[in-house]
């Protein structure tokens, strides 16, 4: 007598081993996670959008209808008005002030000031940050906590020691009063790139002071090249926060020559002799100052996130 077994039939057809999956089941966590995102993304955008609408809007006519999502009155007139283009008369017609930036000068001062102010931070804290990570020395690690403890101590606190030593040493309205405070020491910037070079594999060190290199041809042949994506990034950083900064600017000048486009922005919205500023020449001239950082942004950000998550940082 024989027996044959029929294959188990399992009700899905010929072609089931290779039916695509169906999609998985709503869930209401990943949802939730992507609804918090799109409001994150939508308070985050509101702002500049604002000042898109506002700085497109005629002046005078903001007032009859303030909180329309479209320009009110659309016109570029507050462009020109923000780069000089328009004449009194039609400033004056458009609800300006008759008042205009020198945009080639203060854009001129604000990239001297934060130029040179990134360069010198991004020198000193790569050399500093080489001492710390990659020298031995007594005391290193004792050093390196004092001045990293100048990260507990808010900015605006050393606003006047810094005005008063800049003013006995009579450099106040130049770019050095400026320029040397900021430049000098940053503890975040030697914080971040000695966290990266603790990093770096020690055996191509190694074998450059077997052939005879001293400290600084290591620092400068080996040790920088290989610690180019953080320096890109914190120099970026750096230019960033020198580019907005407003508060130390207006303490040490108010001569056009060396203010920065951050400053002139303050004197344009108190130009306005009538009883309401020109929000919308000033919105316009914001969105100038603004683009250079969004387009840096927009060209570096993932080299930021990328080097910042690569150097320990969460």
């Amino acid at each position: 007598m024989t027996v044959t077994l029929a294959p188990a039939r399992t009700g899905a057809g010929p072609g089931a081993a290779h039916r695509p999956p169906t999609r998985g089941r709503f869930n209401p966590g990943k949802a939730l996670a992507w609804t918090y995102l799109a409001v994150i993304v939508v308070v985050t955008l509101f702002p500049f959008y604002w000042i898109l609408r506002t700085a497109l809007s005629n002046n005078y006519k903001l007032d009859t209808d303030p909180s329309s999502p479209l320009p009110v009155g659309f016109t570029f007139g507050a462009f020109e008005r923000a780069l000089g283009l328009a004449t009194p008369a039609q400033a004056a017609a458009q609800g300006g002030s008759g008042a205009s930036l020198d945009i080639p000068l203060y854009l001129r001062n604000s990239l001297v000031y934060a130029t040179t102010q990134t360069a010198m931070i991004v020198v000193l804290s790569a050399a500093a940050a080489y001492a710390f990570s990659r020298l031995q020395w007594r005391g290193r690690n004792l050093v390196f906590n004092i001045l990293i403890s100048a990260l507990m101590v808010p900015g605006v606190f050393t606003l006047l020691p810094n005005f008063v030593f800049i003013k006995q040493l009579g450099l106040t309205n130049t770019f050095a009063g400026l320029i040397l405070p900021g430049g000098l020491f940053q503890a975040f910037t030697l914080f971040f790139l000695r966290q990266f070079m603790l990093s770096l594999s020690s055996e191509i060190e190694e074998a450059a002071i077997i052939d005879g290199a001293g400290p600084l041809r290591i620092f400068f042949r080996i040790i920088l090249p290989m610690t180019s994506a953080p320096l890109a990034t914190v120099s970026l950083l750096m230019f960033v926060n020198a580019w907005n900064d407003y508060f130390w600017p207006l303490l040490i000048t108010n001569s056009q020559s060396v203010e920065p486009l951050t400053l002139a922005l303050g004197v344009f919205q108190q130009s306005s002799p009538q009883a309401a500023p020109d929000w919308a020449g000033l919105m316009a001239a914001a969105l100038v100052a603004a683009l250079p950082m969004l387009l840096l942004f927009i060209a570096f950000g993932r080299r930021i996130i990328n080097s910042i998550g690569f150097s320990g940082l969460k």
